[in-house]
């Protein structure tokens, strides 16, 4: 039985290919939910490649399984070529461009290892952006936004489109700014630093929201979500153990360190102060909060994250990779399992991608029972 409830936030974070695993978390909640319920949440938030499915739920918020269907035929079929073009002669290219621009022979030229027209391309082909509006206008939809990350500005941007009761917000390096999405939100969203090129969104060049993003989760809050589910790319840091080894760390290595650094420590960390909030808010009684002007409310928070290691997951699949980007890849480590976590972002892969699919589904099922009491469905 449907109860009433606050308004629910959905927070998808970034980590390219690693998004599938948020498609199995969605496609169990629409297992979950009885037939003929509405989108379960108003308000959706997306960074990176978190920002496209984002995108995609917020269009279909009048048919919440018609959209994770869409979702799932999408990423149960994906191929690299689908994503970015990964064959010689287009490698050859941007690859010169990248080693020109560092020569200075072409300074102001793009430098991005890989060119991602082919992602572009299969948006502007299958979504009506139009939609968006038409969701929220209908009260389908509350408000949906989109993070990336200003190169010039250094401030941290949540591009969001929702109704005329919304006000834009200004904290320190994250603003919150109204405007009417299209594809080239979700393009500057997700492009992964030095791998996919930025995208100028107004008067800047704008590159992936998981950079310098120190508070994931806080779009939502300002756009009205009173709960919030959020769906993590990477496992919890507290089941991270320290691993000895005398080899030097190779060129992947580095990178897949990094890139986790970029997509999942602000999460750990804003999760970590939330929770702190929540138990100080706690201890101190409503009137006494309004009384002293206090307007922090306690906000109840479910996290599903990966059960397994994503990047032993990959390096199961990753020799499904184009043998151009496994000769690349190859040269800096990213093939065998040491770097595999690297090629964990760039396994646009039929294979890995349904296996991570299976484990999102996996997990939020064996979480059934907090999910059920969190989307106010009883059994």
């Amino acid at each position: 039985m449907e109860r009433s409830l606050s308004r629910a936030g959905l927070i998808l974070t970034g980590g390219g290919a690693r998004a599938a695993y948020q498609v199995g978390v969605l496609k169990a909640v629409r297992d979950l939910l009885p037939e003929g319920t509405k989108n379960p949440f108003p308000v959706v938030c997306g960074t990176s490649a978190g920002a496209i499915n984002a995108a995609v739920l917020a269009i279909y918020a009048n048919d919440f399984r018609r959209g994770v269907g869409h979702l799932l035929e999408v990423w149960e079929n994906f191929h690299v070529g689908r994503v970015y073009r990964a064959d010689p002669w287009s490698m050859l290219k941007t690859s010169a461009r990248w080693f020109a621009s560092m020569l200075w022979i072409k300074r102001n030229s793009p430098a991005s290892l890989f060119d991602n027209t082919p992602i572009r391309e299969m948006l502007e082909k299958t979504l009506d952006f139009t939609r968006i509006q038409e969701n929220i206008d209908k009260g389908e939809l509350y408000a949906v936004s989109v993070t990336a990350s200003g190169y010039s500005s250094g401030e941290n941007v949540s591009f969001y489109q929702g109704g005329p009761g919304l006000e834009a917000w200004e904290r320190t390096q994250r603003v919150g700014a109204a405007t009417t999405l299209n594809v080239d939100y979700l393009m500057a969203s997700s492009a992964l630093p030095f791998l996919f090129p930025a995208v100028k969104l107004n008067r800047e060049y704008f590159g992936d929201g998981s950079i310098r993003q120190i508070a994931p989760i806080s779009p939502a809050l300002h756009l009205g979500a009173e709960r919030v589910l959020v769906i993590g790319t990477g496992r919890a840091m507290t089941e991270a153990a320290r691993v000895r080894s005398s080899i030097y760390p190779s060129i992947a290595q580095i990178a897949g360190h990094a890139l986790n650094s970029i997509f999942l420590d602000g999460l750990a960390v804003d999760l970590e102060r939330l929770k702190r909030i929540n138990r100080t808010v706690s201890l101190i009684p409503e009137d006494r909060r309004v009384e002293a002007g206090v307007h922090l409310r306690p906000v109840k928070v479910l996290v599903i994250s990966p059960s397994e290691s994503i990047e032993r997951i990959a390096g199961k699949h990753v020799q499904k990779l184009p043998w151009t980007l496994k000769f690349v890849l190859g040269g800096i480590g990213a093939m065998n399992r040491n770097g595999s976590n690297l090629a964990s972002y760039l396994l646009f892969e039929e294979t890995y991608c349904r296996a991570l699919v299976d484990l999102g589904y996996k997990d939020t099922m064996a979480q059934s029972e907090a999910m059920l009491e969190f989307l106010g469905v009883g059994r």
